[in-house]
């Protein structure tokens, strides 16, 4: 996520006139930075997948002019675009933190990662209801479940200061490619809707994630980079692919459920250290 360095020393802008000297300034919300650019990055591959979901999957199916192969790559693209959309959302946090951002950088991410990562995947999840011709308010609801949950949960960060190290509830990229991982699952209607809504849940839950920095988010990042080359692989149908598709999607819905447990344990770890200590 992005961060928005208040207590940069140096101005933002190069006009200091009237400038009451030992004071420090804001810096100025008309000038990008280079973490607002990857920002920006992630908000552009969330629109992209919203595209790519609408031409090369629901536009197909309604007019029944492609095959079943150019619908999976369509499919493998808009997804491929979530997974970029994450990366430049971890990305543009670490160079926030290393250089700065502008005075609109956190208002930036919010507003991109509602594209990527509220809208993309329920629009995600109710073309895939379109298509397999399942009970649509039940599949409407599902996804008006993770567009309302993503925008609490963005609401939420916005306004609510976490110890260190930790998100409560599931962060909304996380959240974005585990639902998309579930529909990928291609387990029966009632247990995906169920499953999507269960994310939703976890989004404005009180549940404890960690947040990818340090080493974590070079293991994010190297995650995100198996995941792509799985749909790459799923997208050009290479032989097995399917099988490792499912495997991907499996261990992406594992680790939602897994994360807690493992920040659970951090947690206990350190009470008991400063008990001992």
């Amino acid at each position: 996520m992005t961060v928005t360095e208040s207590e940069a020393t140096a101005p933002w802008t190069g006009d200091t006139a009237g400038a009451v000297e030992g004071t420090r300034r804001e810096p100025s919300p008309s000038r990008l930075s280079v973490a607002d650019v990857l920002t920006l990055g992630n908000a552009a591959c969330g629109f992209a997948s919203v595209y790519f979901i609408t031409v090369a999957v629901l536009v197909p199916y309604l007019t029944e002019g492609e095959s079943a192969g150019s619908v999976r790559q369509g499919a493998a693209t808009a997804v491929l675009l979530m997974l970029m959309a994450a990366l430049f959302d971890v990305c543009d946090g670490l160079v926030a933190r290393r250089f700065r951002s502008s005075g609109m950088g956190a208002e930036l991410d919010n507003l991109s990662d509602l594209i990527s990562f509220g809208l993309a995947p329920a629009y995600f999840v109710v073309v895939w209801g379109l298509v397999n011709e399942y009970d649509q308010a039940l599949v409407a609801g599902a996804a008006v479940a993770v567009v309302l949950a993503g925008l609490l949960r963005l609401a939420r960060f916005s306004c609510t200061t976490m110890q260190d190290g930790m998100f409560q509830g599931m962060p909304i990229p996380f959240a974005a490619l585990t639902v998309v991982s579930v529909v990928l699952l291609q387990l029966p209607a009632p247990l995906t809707l169920l499953a999507v809504v269960g994310v939703a849940w976890l989004m404005v839950s009180r549940v404890q994630y960690p947040k990818p920095t340090g080493k974590l988010a070079v293991a994010t990042i190297a995650w995100a980079a198996v995941n792509i080359g799985c749909l790459a692989a799923w997208a050009t149908n290479l032989a097995g692919a399917e099988a490792l598709l499912v495997t991907g999607c499996a261990l992406q819905v594992s680790l939602a459920a897994g994360l807690p447990l493992f920040a659970a344990g951090r947690r206990v770890n350190a009470m008991r250290y400063r008990r001992s200590a």
